[in-house]
């Protein structure tokens, strides 16, 4: 099996409630870059990738198309299953920009699960459990708006938030006191600060909840900022944004300086190396959010596979972006119901991509032997 040629695909994402609002940024739609790569088989395996717009992480929607296609140019006439190869490929030709590697990893694992007949979880490892946990984003806005989004998600079967702060801390402070005075008993509360607070501030905020039950996650931009956080509260303690390697991970356990790793997809660089950042944080211990930046039905699918194939007691959540909007990039994504994910099992990753919606694709590359 040999690939033959790359689709790339430009979708707008647009949000179903108007707007999605975390730290000091607000976006009303996402530029999403989907993948379809085609094989000399007839098998094509499908990726995608969608950053939260250009200033959140390292990654924006153009360098990932303008990436997919530099590489694209060196992987035609390549096995996509051996992707071992695929990711030493990628590595040696590209430093850096895990994410543009993202889409390529992932469509190669769908090929590869179509050529084999079985879904993408039991190449990952298995399935360890049949109900992926979703938590709900409560979008910052007013503190009276989020405390009445939570409820309203409470009313639909959700048990897990995570509400956006990392702005002003008085009134961050008044938001996460709103939303956990209507949290259920056993429902589970986050307040995510992405990034937003200066290392001051968000020592302000986490001792005024300190009485409340609820986490904390990346407060700070830097590790060290939400070390010295970490040594200030006794509230459980999530990092994300920056985690972005297996030796940051380590690094954390070993200082103890986190309970929750929020594991993102495309900020790894794909499947291949999630699986083994995975793996790892099991092995210590450290339970997982898996989940991605953003994206439609085909990141929804891959979220899922890779959470199937995580043990249920350190699986903490998982998030489906799809339920945020009224796209539908891809038919077969993962069924949500009363706060949970349930995962296709039929082979790859067992989404059919809706061309209606996608498109022509912008950039088309193929072998020109």
């Amino acid at each position: 099996m040999k690939i033959k040629e790359f689709k790339i695909f430009k979708v707008n994402i647009p949000m179903k409630e108007g707007h999605y609002s975390w730290s000091n940024q607000s976006f009303r739609s996402f530029d999403s870059t989907i993948l379809e790569i085609i094989t000399d088989e007839g098998i094509s395996g499908f990726g995608e990738i969608c950053p939260l717009g250009p200033s959140y992480l390292p990654s924006y929607s153009e360098g990932a198309r303008s990436g997919i296609q530099k590489l694209s140019n060196i992987l035609i006439g390549k096995d996509p299953s051996n992707i071992n190869e695929i990711n030493f490929c990628m590595d040696s030709n590209l430093k850096g920009h895990p994410y543009v590697k993202s889409a390529i990893d992932i469509a190669c694992w769908d090929i590869l699960g179509k050529k084999l007949n079985e879904p993408v979880y039991n190449l990952l490892g298995g399935i360890l459990q049949n109900k992926i946990k979703l938590f709900k984003v409560i979008s910052r806005d007013i503190p009276e708006i989020m405390q009445e989004k939570v409820n309203e998600y409470q009313e639909q079967g959700y048990r897990q938030f995570q509400m956006k702060v990392g702005a002003e801390p008085t009134v961050d402070i008044r938001r996460i006191n709103l939303v956990a005075k209507d949290l259920k008993p056993g429902n589970i509360l986050g307040a995510d600060a992405n990034c937003g607070w200066k290392q001051h501030d968000a020592i302000r905020v986490v001792n005024a909840v300190s009485n409340l039950d609820i986490y904390i996650e990346q407060p700070c931009l830097t590790y060290e900022e939400c070390k010295v956080v970490r040594k200030k509260t006794n509230l459980p303690f999530i990092l994300d944004e920056c985690m972005d390697s297996i030796q940051s991970a380590l690094r954390a356990w070993s200082e103890n300086s986190v309970d929750i790793i929020n594991l993102k997809i495309s900020r790894l660089g794909g499947l291949s190396k999630s699986k083994l950042f995975k793996d790892i944080c099991c092995s210590l211990g450290i339970s997982l959010t898996i989940e991605d930046s953003w994206g439609s039905q085909i990141t929804d699918a891959t979220i899922a596979h890779l959470a199937h194939s995580t043990p249920a007691d350190l699986h903490f959540q998982s998030s489906a972006f799809h339920e945020y909007t009224n796209i539908e990039t891809a038919r077969g994504a993962p069924t949500i119901e009363a706060g949970y994910m349930y995962c296709s099992n039929k082979p790859g990753l067992g989404v059919i991509p809706n061309y209606e919606v996608l498109g022509n694709p912008v950039l088309h590359i193929h072998d020109r032997n």
